[in-house]
């Protein structure tokens, strides 16, 4: 099993402007043992894996321990899963919050549908990591939440055993599949759903979820939970891998995200979200999700 979970950080790197397209760029060096769900994706890296169909079962559409030396860069602009990364070994980074961030090994990411998500290997470096990519269904609650923790400590290596084990037993038509497929789901949502996350923190931020308007400060979050302002910081970073900072903007922009797919007006939103500046909401958005929120995937077009 995987064993105590304790809330990490990912070391974050100063921030660039970001001007990120669809890409795809692997080494010939490249190695993955890749499991999907079924044959229908044609893209060139899928072709020769194994197809288990198990794991539809836990609406995974594929997964897969890889060993990714530079050049590897893989950005995603339109990818409406959950997203789990665990780092076994090597140097990589992630794209969180809009920011590129390094990912050292034993740590591991759970990034939500619908944001852009990006990752690479930098110059010289390898890049070792399992994946293991959800695609779920219409109207179903995605694994990741606006309040899962995005990055934590994580023992890498049962997953990466069970990974290697699916794919062999999938590659010899073997019979335990749908027991390697249940495996791997149960090491993942042990890491999106912490049986021992601070009580404090929970309530503090349904009560923020429910009122995003107010002009929330740190100061204010942390007299709602008794705490000074530093002890509200440190708690965060243990159990979401965000500053309470972060994690309001991350809760602002998820909330914006929902009512852009409305008939709700830009200017609007922002302001039932937090934002009197329509402009500094839009700014914002675009770094955190990736897009405008004009361009935003669901946004009625009727609505502009």
């Amino acid at each position: 099993m995987v064993g105590n979970v304790s809330r990490g950080y990912l070391l974050a790197m100063p921030k660039h402007d970001l001007n990120l397209s669809e890409t795809d760029i692997r080494s010939p060096k490249a190695k993955a043992w890749i499991v999907r769900s079924d044959a229908e994706d044609s893209r060139e890296w899928l072709q020769n894996a194994p197809v288990c169909r198990s794991l539809l079962n836990h609406q995974i559409r594929h997964l897969a321990v890889a060993q990714m030396p530079a050049p590897f860069e893989i950005v995603r602009t339109r990818l409406s899963g959950s997203y789990f990364l665990a780092s076994i070994g090597g140097e990589g980074r992630v794209l969180i919050d809009g920011r590129w961030a390094r990912c050292p090994s034993g740590r591991a990411i759970l990034l939500p549908p619908n944001t852009l998500q990006a990752f690479q290997t930098p110059p010289g470096k390898r890049w070792d990591f399992c994946w293991v990519r959800y695609q779920e269904r219409v109207g179903q609650k995605p694994l990741a939440l606006a309040r899962t923790p995005i990055v934590a400590e994580f023992d890498c290596e049962p997953l990466r055993l069970a990974i290697l084990g699916l794919h062999r037993e999938c590659s010899n038509a073997g019979a335990m599949s749908e027991r390697w497929a249940d495996l791997i789901h149960s090491y993942i949502t042990q890491f999106a759903q912490p049986a021992a996350m601070d009580l404090r923190l929970w309530n503090l931020w349904e009560e923020v979820a429910n009122s995003l308007s107010n002009p929330w400060t740190i100061t204010e979050m942390a007299r709602r939970v008794h705490l000074s302002d530093k002890q509200l910081q440190r708690l965060c970073l243990r159990e979401l891998g965000r500053s309470p900072r972060q994690q309001l903007i991350w809760l602002r922009m998820r909330r914006a995200a929902e009512l852009l797919t409305t008939t709700a007006k830009i200017d609007s939103i922002a302001h039932d979200v937090g934002y009197q500046n329509p402009f500094v909401f839009s700014a914002t958005f675009k770094r955190v999700m990736g897009w405008t929120p004009s361009a935003f995937p669901g946004r009625s077009r009727s609505t502009e």
